[in-house]
């Protein structure tokens, strides 16, 4: 027979290591939880650490290329957030795919004529994602504007421009695609509310 401290997996000498993240990720998840329903105090406080990079960025007269990635990270987040979760012009090719082989054809995520039933728009990006992305990518890039290592030396005012031109060309397309397809991705206007006479 086995002894009983056979049945028990013996304590390595990592265990407390193990012990103590797992209390730190329970300690993270608690703190994401309450700050959740707290929507524009959570971004406000991701202002601030993008004001405070900026001036970290400004004041040192270096790491511009960490300023550079994070602008682009930032930019692609936007993008993700501003798209539907269910691409139309995916939706238009598979349906004409669709058609071409005979089959029927599906219904397209977003509505295509004033009879179609609303569907509301979904994002490829949630809100809460966008925001913990987007604090998370600040607090790196704080964190690597203090090593030597990522300063490399460049020309930044070339860094700007191709940023705003990258910026220019990229919310073009989108736009052009918001407005073929028909969708807005943010609420505008004036709720209505239903029995109301008002």
């Amino acid at each position: 027979m086995m002894a009983s401290s056979d049945t028990e997996p013996s304590a390595g000498p990592m265990e407390p290591l193990a012990t103590h993240l797992a209390k730190a990720r329970r300690q993270y998840q608690q703190w994401l939880d309450r700050v959740t329903p707290f929507v524009l105090y959570r971004w406000l406080g991701t202002a601030g650490l993008l004001a405070l990079f900026m001036l970290r960025i400004i004041f040192a007269q270096g790491w511009y290329i960490v300023a550079y990635a994070h602008a682009i990270y930032l930019l692609n987040l936007l993008l993700a957030f501003l798209q539907p979760k269910f691409d139309p012009s995916l939706q238009d090719d598979l349906l004409a795919d669709d058609l071409e082989e005979g089959a029927e054809g599906t219904a397209s995520p977003l509505p295509s004529q004033r009879d179609d039933e609303f569907r509301p728009f979904v994002r490829r990006l949630p809100e809460w994602q966008f925001w913990l992305s987007a604090t998370r990518a600040t607090l790196i890039s704080i964190v690597c504007s203090f090593f030597e290592m990522f300063d490399v030396p460049v020309y930044w005012p070339i860094l700007v421009v191709y940023w705003f031109v990258l910026f220019l060309l990229t919310m073009r397309r989108q736009i052009q695609h918001m407005v073929k397809y028909k969708y807005v991705p943010f609420d505008i206007g004036r709720k209505v509310r239903y029995g109301s006479h008002r």
